[in-house]
This record gives C-alpha cells, structure tokens and sequence, in this order.
C-alpha cells in the first residue's frame, strides 16, 4: 500500500492548492480529528493530519471530502466529513483522478490500495467502478466545477 512518507514534496502542494493544511503527527501518535483510527488521516477545519505511516489513499480520500463539501459543512468540521452518497461517489472518483499527481503512483495504483484497503463498489473493484460505473460522480464534479469537461481537477473546491 502507497504511504504518505514517499510524496511528502508533492502532497503540501495539491494541499494547499484546495487550502488545506498538511500537519504531520509524529510516528506512534495518535492522528487528531481521524474517523477510523489507527494511521488513518484525520481532518479538523482545514487541517488535514496523517503520519509518515500513513495510507496515501486515506489522506487523499479525507482531502477530497473537504474538496467536495460546502463551506458550511467546513466551518464545522471535525473528523466526521459526512456528505450523501452522491458525494461519497465523487469523494472517491477524485482521489483515484488525484493520485495522478504523485510520480510513481497512478490511478491504477490508487484503486489497487482501495480495494486493499476495503473500499467496495458495485462491480467488484475500484478501477471497474471508475472505468464503468461512475459517470455520477464525474457528473456531480463537472456540476461543482471540481473537475472540467475533460475530467482534469480544477483546483477548485465546492462552494
């Protein structure tokens, strides 16, 4: 599974293009505002937290819920992201278009460390999905314009 630890030089910059904030917790301890525990990022405000240990993909998922919820539900933030389904669908086709962004990962990497992880989808897999089933969540995207019509992230986040 891709670790935090290998991107750090190009994970603050697609952080702070959506203005989050990268804050490294130190190995062992306990990741503040994380929903599931363990080496899984977390999120309070615009502080996202994760540990050299942590999966790239848990990082990735957390910022794209801050990319793709609206500044009322930001305001308010604190490890729960919430959202309905139809934004978890786009949650998780942008963090597998985003993960293009790190040199040596790819999309297909990234649903690999998905389907690792646990994620599950209709079709059976994360690259199915997002290769076959997931025109909603593209649409729900392109409608915020968090992704243009060429499917390339904007660099915006939902108002």
């Amino acid at each position: 599974m891709t670790r935090v630890e290998a991107h750090l030089d190009a994970l603050t910059p697609l952080l702070s293009r959506y203005r989050l904030e990268p804050v490294a917790v130190a190995l062992g301890d306990t990741i503040p505002g994380s929903y599931w525990g363990e080496s899984e990022a977390g999120l309070i405000g615009n502080r996202i937290y994760f540990r050299l240990d942590t999966p790239l993909h848990s990082v990735l998922h957390e910022a794209c819920h801050f990319i793709c919820m609206d500044d009322a539900r930001r305001e308010l933030l604190e490890r729960d992201a919430g959202g309905d389904f139809d934004e978890e669908n786009a949650v998780c086709y942008l963090q597998i278009l985003l993960a293009n962004e790190f040199e040596g990962t790819s999309s297909n990497q990234m649903c690999r460390d998905m389907d690792a992880w646990g994620y599950t989808f209709r079709l059976g897999s994360a690259q199915v999905w997002f290769e076959q089933d997931a025109d909603d969540a593209r649409r729900w995207l392109q409608a915020h314009r968090i992704i243009d019509e060429g499917g390339r992230a904007t660099g915006r986040r939902r108002l």
